[in-house]
């Protein structure tokens, strides 16, 4: 069990920002920057694209509000998307609110927020969010 499929079971917690039957979102603890957010599926495949067409189909538009929530939420000129899945073998989206191609520098240094500042974050998010 990876330990994305332990935040879905509830097993450790996270902060979430939306769930449906084949989808979580929730924040990265570690972000690349405030509004950072990471989109699962809830079955458990280590590659992205040996994901089954139906979730491959859907994901985009789970994650589609959640983008536009992030971009009012937080000043930046577009939300971007990665897919790289090193440090989890579980597939998974980042959302990040960017303003350059550096933004989505993965060997960056993570901010570490207070679990006060990741509430203010998962907050400004959940009340831009409209599905």
């Amino acid at each position: 069990m990876t330990i994305f499929s332990k935040i879905i079971a509830g097993q450790i917690p996270s902060y979430k920002i939306a769930e449906n039957n084949h989808f979580y979102a929730f924040l990265d603890i570690f972000p690349l920057v405030k509004g950072h957010v990471l989109v699962v599926p809830k079955v458990e495949t280590d590659q992205f694209f040996n994901l089954e067409a139906t979730y491959l189909n859907e994901i985009l538009a789970f994650a589609q509000p959640i983008a536009k929530a992030i971009e009012k939420a937080f000043p930046c000129n577009r939300c971007g998307l990665s897919v790289i899945g090193l440090e989890v073998p579980h597939a998974h989206l980042h959302l990040v609110p960017i303003n350059s191609a550096d933004d989505l520098n993965f060997n960056r240094p993570k901010l570490t927020l207070s679990k006060e500042e990741l509430i203010e974050v998962q907050q400004a998010i959940l009340n831009q969010l409209y599905f």
